[in-house]
């Protein structure tokens, strides 16, 4: 990495050189640098506002950059040790799904675990690719789905010696990850790429004693989340490349789904965070460390209460660990994750990552503070103290092994029709249904819909999970295929 040339921010040296020009504007956006609505200059102020810009000669543009814009993805490229490097502002979400899309084509293989995230699912629907899923193995204790198993992979890789590509989630939303560097080798070895979806380890690339991220473990695309720990404004993401990367091509593919109007604020925060990774990252990232070690700590010295860290790691199914990640399981306080979720919420003014019916998380990352990390620790004890019931037994996973009967393309685009979610047992389903956040799909478009999987939907609604998906806003209803 060149330490002089990150000390440069070509889209925000840019924006600033454009705001002090005071030019006349006859383009959009039409509040004209927030002249023509005031209240949205009282509430974002008026340097936010003013640099709310259309593409320009002078700003470059996303869809074809030349220069400012070419040379920040250029700088990006060099911090997180790729051949190339995208500027996102459709979210990780699009990123996912410019990996897939530039990758596989409609009736072509792609080997993927199923606890994936909704945009990948989603991307099959566009595409019309196969997939070709790996249950993961499931912590039963913990309520967790783990990593990819390498014995796993193999299997499906000798299964299916067709499949283009190999998708890999690492880290998981829990921290787990898989033996990253021995997947990708593998599939190269089989003529597939390899594609991770690192959304929640922007922070590999800069902490130290930290997982091997994607771009050192040879993988060929990866799509980072800068806006989850990389510090960047929600929606700003980035997608790596590896050496063998058709860049051109896979432009293309971006500019199918990537807004023609891309945000200068998300640009600019994107290269202001990229710069501060690549000059601070190192020792920021060991203090995120070191706090969520800390949280982990004072957690479990609280008693019931087991925030998880690297003495999971067994070299297969959690092959490492990444310790920035703070999950709490919640089942021996007898709540759960969810109930202990609203609890810091409502009553502690404490807002999680998320809460699901085992664990509740916290997203330790370069904004927090020891003190916060303390009163997250102090209201545990409380809801400890005041809340806590008998433990009971109930779903022991957060994942449930699908029946897949149809590819996402076909089933989302079959003739359907809609039934009371009760009488749905035994059909393929049309739509999705997850808990979000994660975001991960308990039931899939083609998917067989089972008693255990209607059991699983109706807890976690009861539990207060934030369910999405179906068209039924308050899934009562299901679309299945006729």
């Amino acid at each position: 990495m060149d330490v002089i040339r990150q000390k440069r921010a070509p889209v925000y040296e840019a924006l600033e050189k454009f705001r002090r020009q005071r030019v006349v504007p006859f383009d959009v956006p039409g509040h004209k640098r927030g002249r023509g609505n005031a209240e949205l200059v009282s509430f974002l102020g008026e340097r936010c506002v003013g640099i709310d810009v259309n593409s320009m000669k002078p700003l470059d543009n996303l869809c074809h950059p030349v220069s400012v814009i070419k040379e920040a993805e250029e700088l990006t490229a060099d911090a997180f040790g790729a051949s190339h490097a995208f500027l996102m502002v459709n979210g990780t979400t699009s990123a996912v799904q410019a990996m897939v899309l530039s990758n596989v084509k409609a009736g072509e293989k792609i080997i993927m675990p199923r606890n994936v995230h909704k945009s990948a699912i989603n991307a099959l629907i566009l595409c019309g690719a196969v997939p070709v899923y790996i249950d993961p193995k499931v912590d039963t204790k913990l309520g967790i789905p783990l990593g990819m198993e390498i014995a796993d992979v193999k299997r499906a890789v000798e299964e299916n010696p067709d499949a283009k590509a190999i998708l890999i989630n690492n880290p998981s939303y829990y921290g787990i990850c898989s033996d990253l560097r021995a997947i990708v080798k593998l599939a190269h070895e089989n003529g597939m790429k390899a594609l991770v979806d690192e959304a929640h380890g922007t922070h590999l690339y800069f902490g130290p004693n930290l997982p091997v991220n994607a771009m050192t473990a040879g993988a060929d695309m990866a799509a980072i989340s800068m806006h989850k720990s990389g510090g960047s404004l929600t929606q700003s993401s980035i997608l790596l490349c590896g050496p063998g990367a058709n860049v051109g091509y896979i432009s293309r593919i971006v500019n199918l789904t990537q807004t023609t109007s891309a945000s200068y604020l998300l640009l600019a925060s994107l290269d202001i965070s990229r710069r501060n990774l690549a000059l601070n990252g190192h020792d920021s990232f060991e203090k995120v460390t070191a706090m969520a070690q800390y949280a982990r700590s004072e957690i479990n010295e609280i008693g019931g209460y087991y925030a998880y860290g690297n003495e999971l790691i067994n070299g297969g199914s959690i092959y490492d660990f990444d310790e920035t990640k703070l999950v709490v399981n919640t089942r021996s306080v007898g709540l759960t994750g969810i109930e202990v979720y609203d609890l810091l919420r409502d009553e502690y003014d404490i807002q999680m990552e998320f809460g699901d019916l085992s664990n509740v998380m916290a997203y330790i990352s370069i904004g927090d503070r020891l003190q916060d990390i303390e009163r997250l620790a102090g209201a545990l004890a409380d809801i400890k103290r005041i809340y806590a019931k008998p433990e009971y037994s109930f779903f022991s996973a957060e994942y449930i092994s699908p029946i897949v009967k149809a590819t996402p393309q076909e089933a989302f685009y079959a003739e359907k029709e809609s039934l009371p979610i009760e009488s749905t047992i035994g059909r393929i389903s049309a739509e999705s249904v997850m808990c979000y956040p994660p975001g991960i799909p308990i039931l899939s478009p083609g998917e067989v819909i089972t008693k255990e999987i209607l059991d699983y939907i109706k807890t976690a609604m009861e539990k207060g999970c934030s369910m999405q998906g179906p068209e039924s806003e308050d899934i009562s209803e299901l679309f299945v295929l006729k």
